[in-house]
């Protein structure tokens, strides 16, 4: 994040000077504590500074970079799943195709009659099966899809970084997130990578306010 010419001064006062007082800090401003309050409340947010009652301020030690990648390391998967496509496995190749057409996805989820995943549909496995002249219509999804135990999969408590390293390591577009039931694994979400792109827009965004 990007520091006024204040809050970089407190950082330099606190380094030099902590563990340091808010009154401290503000007689060396010249300023009051009250003016001080949201500076202070904002660098210990951030994580540059932290504070301990009847101790003061002091400074962590860690530069902007570390603690941004501190904070995405704390991410976990339910924070930003979104809402999964799903096709029953009892839909033809070509009803997959209209369905990722028309939700611009680019993974479908298969499903049984209790929600509960038997397989995935990328974008490769459809244009593969439309490259020779049969009928979409009367192929089902089964005979194309991916089935487990071959997919991957996640679970909303998950880390965000470790569903990321499965999306790189594995060159797959969509993770579905997953809860355990007496069924099987109901697929209640998705992470795909977008979500990781919106995500670095987001801390991008973040970073510069």
């Amino acid at each position: 994040m990007d520091l006024s010419k204040r809050q970089q001064r407190i950082i330099e006062i606190v380094k030099a000077d902590g563990p340091i007082t808010g009154e401290q800090i503000a007689d060396q401003l010249t300023l009051t504590r009250a003016t001080l309050r949201p500076d202070l409340a904002i660098l210990t947010m951030a994580g540059f500074l932290d504070a301990r009652p009847r101790v003061g301020y002091f400074y962590t030690g860690k530069t902007g970079s570390e603690l941004l990648t501190e904070k995405i390391k704390r991410y976990k998967v339910y924070e930003f799943q979104q809402v999964p496509v799903a096709v029953s496995e009892k839909v033809s190749v070509y009803d997959a195709i209209s369905t990722m057409f028309l939700e611009d996805v680019g993974t479908l989820f298969v499903v049984d009659e209790n929600s509960c995943l038997v397989g995935v549909l990328s974008r490769k496995d459809l244009l593969r099966a439309s490259m020779g002249r049969q009928d979409l219509s009367s192929i089902p999804v089964p005979i194309i899809m991916t089935r487990m135990p071959n997919i991957t999969v996640c679970h909303k408590n998950d880390l965000l970084i470790d569903v990321a390293h499965q999306l790189i390591s594995r060159q797959i577009d969509g993770v579905p997130v997953v809860k355990d039931t007496e069924n099987g694994l109901e697929v209640i979400g998705r992470i795909t990578k977008t979500t990781m792109t919106k995500l670095l827009v987001e801390l991008t965004i973040e970073d510069t306010i």
